[in-house]
């Protein structure tokens, strides 16, 4: 038969692996647990997430959306300043009141724009040339289908370059340009 303190050992010893298993248990249960929380906050943080998407893609297509449409507002009122310049300084010239000699001064500012020839490029290498003609030629000796082509080489730049007075210069040379060879068109028509 065993001894007393074998018998107190064994008992202790299954004593203590009980109460290790049951607290092992227990904390299996409670890891558990952590764990099943843990996996809720990461559900929670993936849903954030996804809501961050869609919210940052929102605001990106509203971005984009006000974007277009300024962009589009600047373009309208740009070619109805164009237009009305246009318009304008033909009427003065072909009415006398701005004389063919002040043409120069705007001729030598529209020049400058020249120097926009090495960036991008709204004309074609062609155009840039045939613009440098038309600027070269003395205002008399512009026939009104060349004025005309001035203009529209003018307007292509202005879409481009608004954001440059000499565009607008050049513009206002072109206009010009149309209004004296209408004017002489005209004189030469009824005289």
């Amino acid at each position: 038969m065993p001894d007393v303190a074998t018998i107190y050992v064994i008992g202790l010893s299954l004593t203590i692996i009980g109460m290790l298993g049951g607290g092992l248990f227990w904390l299996g249960g409670e890891f558990r647990e952590i764990r099943m929380r843990f996996k809720q906050i990461d559900e929670r943080f993936r849903e954030i997430d996804r809501k961050f998407d869609e919210l940052r893609g929102y605001v990106d297509d509203k971005f984009n959306e006000l974007k277009g449409y300024i962009d589009s507002r600047v373009n309208r009122l740009s070619e109805a300043f164009s237009s009305y310049q246009e318009f304008f300084i033909e009427l003065l010239m072909t009415e006398g009141v701005i004389k063919p000699e002040k043409a120069v001064i705007a001729k030598n500012e529209a020049r400058r724009i020249m120097r926009l020839a090495t960036s991008t490029n709204p004309l074609t290498k062609e155009e840039w040339k045939r613009l440098g003609e038309l600027l070269d030629k003395d205002p008399n000796d512009l026939t009104y289908e060349e004025a005309l082509e001035l203009r529209e080489l003018a307007r292509k730049i202005i879409r481009e370059y608004m954001d440059y007075a000499e565009a607008w210069k050049l513009l206002m040379y072109a206009s010009m340009m149309v209004g004296l060879t209408k004017k002489k068109r005209e004189e030469q028509g009824s005289g």
